[in-house]
């Protein structure tokens, strides 16, 4: 590899993050648009709840092959081809067959098999026919999204980041376009056939420069790949991720599966709910990312208390967003629901049921988004772990037994009541694991933040039921958008009050930490509780270990450490 792709100057990656940051916010909103869109032309009914059993396909399909296990399998076998001189066109020219032939089986299995997976995903469900037309559409994504997968993770081994951050884009105006296209003449499938053009452009915009990669690689096109051992390690510390990522779709699997059952348009309605409340999570933990780096940098170095600072100093930052955001989710959501939605087919009686569920949802909120973070503390170790997916299997089960205890007399707000408390039990249960098994975590004061900020957020969330109320009783006639910026507002300035005053210190260590790689002190002690400066690394013989040779040395086997591993699951990003 030359010295511009292994050392890139500040600049450019100032640059790659600026552009990759404005690509993957332009997919996140077109994905947003395109389910306003579907709302606004479909409603909610069961031919929508038809496309979207067949849209768990892509949805299970895009963490594993595209966002987590497969970028952290390859990232690391590219990059080691790379470093020691081998060539990248033997490897491709051997995995990135035989991974298209068993996608393309599996792809042909789920296209002969769609009546049966119909059947086991919704059983029950009032429209088969389209369901069934639509996973044969659908599970194209397996195979092209294989590719982009693989592409993505090549490229980004190549440290070029624009191609992958677009495939998202890509693939939402594919979609969006087949819909305006095609709609007036086939329905709710023209979305099915927008994913499956969708995914063929993901991998179209990347293919230029996974071509460059390819043509610039050095070695012989005959030459044995040299990373098949490495593969075979790679998979076995990817299992726990995929298994990991495979439990926590699996809530939405649980969710339709019961919902198969309820009337019409209940599925469609749990999950324009979840489209809004998904979008607080992401955002929380966009913000907290930067600071991972960090957190894996310390567990490398064996400086646990340094991860235990991390973990508090960063889960209070998010849970102040997300319990903020339920506040306003929870006293405005009849009126976020209908400016977003309640355009063209979607009736006032889809808006009154999304923003129940909706409200129901949101309490749920603090506990997905604690997941994702404890999540990243477990998978920043050099071992494999398999607690996070036990975690979410115990999280799994609750949320089964509660959904089919009571989907059938409180129908889809059973449902979303299962979802919170499922996965609020297993952020409860992650954080314990996080104590034993990786940092002296301070649960109570954990525990302390956690409870104060939830007390603003209730005063918050009061202040704006009662601003809405009080102008739709002073004005009935009031705009939707004004009834949601003033509650907004009004949530937004208690909630601020009332954290300050119940805690000013819980976010102002996060603000105030030191930026990655200063130089800091260890700390006094290994409780985690230390009121020094936040951000302390280890310093060995005067010197600052944060560089490559110090994380080559934390891996042990002359691996990147995964400080370099920001593809671990932080959630469900809107797609």
């Amino acid at each position: 590899m030359t010295e511009r792709s292994e050392r890139l100057p500040a600049g450019s990656v100032g640059r790659a993050a600026i552009v990759s940051g404005v690509l993957i916010a332009a997919g996140t909103g077109l994905g947003f648009l395109r389910d306003l869109v579907m709302a606004d032309l479909f409603g909610a009914s069961g031919s929508t709840d038809a496309f979207l059993v067949a849209w768990t396909i892509p949805e299970t399909v895009s963490p594993l092959l595209i966002e987590d296990a497969m970028a952290l399998l390859m990232v690391p076998v590219v990059t080691r081809l790379l470093a020691g001189g081998n060539g990248l066109r033997p490897l491709v020219g051997t995995a990135l067959p035989r991974m298209v032939l068993g996608l393309s089986a599996v792809a042909g299995a789920l296209a002969v098999a769609a009546p049966a997976v119909v059947d086991a995903l919704a059983p029950g469900l009032a429209e088969q026919g389209p369901a069934v037309q639509c996973v044969r559409l659908t599970a194209i994504t397996v195979v092209t999204f294989g590719v982009a997968g693989f592409m993505s993770a090549t490229l980004r081994a190549h440290h070029r980041f624009g191609p992958p951050a677009a495939i998202y884009l890509a693939y939402n105006v594919g979609i969006l376009a087949l819909i305006a296209g095609l709609s007036g003449a086939v329905g709710i499938t023209s979305a099915a056939v927008g994913v499956a053009c969708g995914s063929f452009l993901m991998v179209a915009v990347q293919l230029p420069a996974f071509l460059r990669c390819l043509r610039d690689a050095p070695g012989e096109r005959g030459a044995a790949p040299s990373g098949n051992v490495d593969v075979r390690l790679g998979l076995a510390a990817i299992a726990p991720i995929v298994v990991y990522t495979v439990t926590r779709q699996s809530q939405v699997f649980v969710e339709r599966f019961l919902g198969a059952g309820l009337a019409a348009g209940s599925i469609s309605h749990l999950n324009y709910a979840q489209k809004v409340a998904q979008v607080p999570m992401v955002l929380s933990l966009l913000i907290v990312t930067v600071t991972f780096p960090r957190l894996a940098r310390a567990s490398a170095d064996g400086d646990t208390a340094q991860v235990a600072r991390r973990i508090r100093q960063d889960l209070a930052v998010a849970s102040a967003m997300v319990l903020a955001a339920t506040a306003f989710l929870v006293a405005c959501a009849p009126a976020v629901i209908r400016v977003l939605f309640e355009h063209g087919e979607f009736t006032s009686a889809d808006t009154a049921s999304t923003a129940a569920i909706l409200r129901v949802y949101a309490l749920g909120l603090w506990g997905q988004t604690t997941v994702g973070l404890a999540a990243r503390a477990f998978f920043a170790q050099k071992k494999p772990t398999w607690r996070p997916a036990g975690v979410l299997a115990v999280g799994l089960a609750a949320t089964a037994a509660i959904g089919g205890a009571f989907a059938a007399s409180a129908g889809t707000l059973a449902l979303a009541a299962a979802n919170a408390s499922g996965i609020t039990l297993a952020a409860v249960l992650m954080l314990a694991g996080l104590r034993r098994g990786v940092a002296p975590v301070p649960l109570r004061r954990i525990a302390a933040d956690v409870s104060r900020l939830a007390l603003a957020a209730a005063g918050a969330c009061a202040a704006g039921a009662c601003a809405v109320g009080m102008l739709a009783a002073g004005a009935p006639g009031t705009p939707a958008l004004v009834r949601t910026v003033v509650g907004g507002l009004a949530v937004a300035a208690v909630f601020a009050v009332l954290a300050v005053l119940a805690g000013p210190d819980l976010v102002a260590p996060w603000i105030a930490s030191r930026p990655l790689g200063g130089r800091h002190r260890r700390g006094r002690t290994e409780s985690g509780d230390s009121s020094e400066q936040a951000d302390r690394t280890h310093l060995s013989h005067g010197t600052d270990r944060t560089g490559p040779a110090a994380r080559t040395e934390a891996d042990g086997r002359g691996h990147p450490a995964r400080a370099a591993g920001t593809d671990v699951p932080l959630g469900r990003p809107l797609r």
